[in-house]
């Protein structure tokens, strides 16, 4: 990553939209695991602020594929403050996630999309007392990758992008797609689109952009996590969709830009209808998400998105992953650990290293609100 591109992240990661005020960079892969303890079994290592709390041993947790880098270096951080700890999380997509969660097999959920009122239902379960509740964790953008020799910049509006992917535009040199891009040499070439194969909240997602801002053109049940699409090709995950796109000509698809970031693979700018095409970056998902307005009650924190915004500089196609845990009626062996690691992540210090891997820091009243429900869970 190149040197400007960190100021420009590091930025974002202060300004008014996302988490301010001094902030102490966990450090990454550090073997110094040697801190004293901070009353009872409170722990921190020299070069953190991560509270173990009485973490120990084993927390399981599956969902989202869109989050694996940031849980990746959440994890990596938590687990040398934390000695003896150890933290699994399985990208197998959030409707897996839920599933798992609603079936008692993982002490916490990854999903790109909150709960529905009969998962919720489901969730009681298992929250013996209490219920399943989306606490927001790390946003970002939805990046539509491509790969195209000789087109280093491709601008679609969403219109273009749902008649792509619903098999309605299948030539890359499409009036449509070439009015977007004037001078742009487009080839006669047949367009090569993946979705996922799996149940996932970043299809959600898409589609929920796609509903709102191209009405007219995507028909199909925004709410769906599963691909409701005809045509296209499928791959597992986000990590298959990039790599999909990465190794075919012609190709294009969606997924978390950090995926693209760690793939080198070109993304499209949105037209917006703004003065000019938005490139999606944290710092313009930031700009989206700082709309969200909170949906839920209680100790539920779902959000709702703009994706439809007009903003000069905002990303709209954007997503937010929960983690979603009982508010009551955790498993007592695997509280003390749950509690601890999630008040990591939606510190300020773990907020703070999502901007350097190409995600987006919740805003900073978002995180505030999240940081007095986690010490509640019961």
């Amino acid at each position: 990553m190149k040197l400007s591109r960190k100021n420009g992240l590091r930025a974002s990661a202060i300004g008014a939209l996302v988490v301010s005020g001094a902030l102490v960079l966990s450090a990454c892969g550090s073997d110094d695991n040697t801190g004293g303890a901070d009353g009872g079994d409170k722990k921190t290592t020299a070069a953190s602020n991560i509270k173990c709390d009485g973490a120990k041993g084993q927390l399981l947790a599956a969902g989202s594929s869109a989050q694996k880098n940031a849980m990746d270096l959440w994890v990596k951080n938590f687990q040398a403050a934390c000695e003896g700890v150890e933290v699994n999380y399985q990208p197998i997509g959030s409707g897996g996630g839920i599933t798992k969660f609603n079936q008692g097999q993982v002490a916490f959920a990854g999903s790109d999309s909150a709960l529905k009122d009969e998962e919720v239902a489901e969730s009681q379960k298992i929250c013996k007392g209490g219920k399943g509740v989306n606490l927001p964790m790390v946003g970002g953008p939805i990046a539509i990758g491509y790969k195209l020799n000789g087109v280093d910049n491709l601008v679609l509006d969403a219109s273009t992008i749902a008649k792509i992917f619903d098999n309605k535009i299948t030539k890359w040199n499409d009036p449509a797609i070439a009015k977007l891009n004037p001078g742009a040499k487009l080839p006669a070439s047949t367009i090569q689109a993946f979705h996922r194969s799996d149940e996932s909240g970043t299809t959600q997602n898409l589609g929920k952009y796609l509903s709102t801002a191209a009405a007219a053109d995507w028909k199909h049940d925004p709410k769906s996590k599963s691909w409701p699409a005809q045509g296209g090709q499928a791959a597992n995950g986000s990590s298959g969709v990039a790599t999909a796109v990465k190794g075919t000509e012609g190709s294009i698809g969606y997924f978390e830009l950090s995926y693209a970031t760690s793939n080198s693979i070109s993304t499209v700018d949105l037209n917006t209808g703004a003065a000019a095409p938005v490139k999606a970056t944290t710092e313009n998902a930031s700009k989206a998400i700082a709309a969200a307005k909170v949906k839920g009650t209680g100790s539920d924190m779902a959000l709702s998105l703009d994706y439809a915004t007009k903003a000069e500089g905002a990303y709209p196609l954007i997503l937010v992953t929960y983690e979603i845990a009982c508010d009551k009626g955790n498993k007592a062996e695997t509280l003390p650990t749950l509690k601890a690691f999630l008040n990591y992540t939606v510190s300020e210090e773990g907020q703070k290293v999502l901007a350097e891997a190409g995600y987006a820091p919740l805003p900073a009243e978002i995180a505030a609100k999240v940081r007095t429900i986690v010490p509640t869970l019961s």
